[in-house]
């Protein structure tokens, strides 16, 4: 696994190959089973590989080169509204799956109602989101594992990219991009270079005690 991710890296061109049925199959089922709180997966993802819809898309996305070069461009879309239907019918579809009363899930589901009643409407749509993200890293990490490149994009107009793919009319809202395909490394010109991320032991903090949290509690070893 550590190989994969230290292969990856956001790929800023890519050559136009198409990734095998396959292997796409894969990485869905990867972000299919990412963890999500209470496993409700408040998303949805929209798969598109149809060039003349993403050549309309690439221009509300800063022109990056990747929407139109990938095999095939991710859009994740959350839930606008969280409501007591949908988590309804989430814990339905659990006591179908798992053979069990819903009377059985009550205590989740008075769980849920409480995080519902808690938060505002954009409160839970941030917490929605980001529950999307976590499913984007499943995928990014099985795509490495396949040696397939990908590039996380925040950056685009995202009203706009809702009226193109008619997202508001599905209750949904866009929120990430993921370009899938195969980096074109003579005209990727960060394709070579070296992996910066902070240093382990500046990263991580290792706490050697249960009380408090103070410079003794901290290894700083190096």
């Amino acid at each position: 696994m550590t190989e994969a991710l230290n292969w990856r890296y956001a790929t800023k061109r890519m050559n136009g190959n198409k990734i095998p049925d396959e292997r796409l199959e894969c990485i869905l089922e990867a972000i299919r089973l990412a963890p999500s709180s209470f496993g409700l997966q408040p998303y949805s993802i929209i798969v598109i590989e149809n060039i003349e819809l993403l050549k309309k898309i690439q221009p509300i996305a800063n022109k990056q080169p990747q929407i139109t070069e990938a095999s095939v461009l991710l859009v994740f879309a959350v839930w606008e509204n969280l409501t007591i239907e949908k988590i309804d019918e989430h814990l339905k579809y659990i006591s179908i799956v798992r053979g069990i009363s819903e009377d059985s899930l009550k205590h989740t589901r008075d769980e849920i109602k409480i995080h519902l009643k808690n938060n505002s409407a954009e409160d839970n749509f941030n917490w929605s989101s980001k529950q999307a993200y976590l499913a984007m890293g499943i995928g990014m990490a099985a795509a490495a594992l396949d040696k397939i490149d990908t590039t996380p994009m925040e950056s685009f107009n995202k009203e706009d990219l809702d009226e193109i793919l008619q997202l508001k009319e599905k209750g949904l809202r866009s929120v990430l991009l993921l370009a899938l395909g195969y980096r074109d490394e003579e005209n990727d010109n960060t394709a070579k270079d070296q992996k910066v991320r902070r240093k382990k032991e500046d990263l991580f903090i290792t706490l050697q005690s249960t009380i408090g949290f103070n410079a003794s509690n901290i290894n700083t070893s190096n």
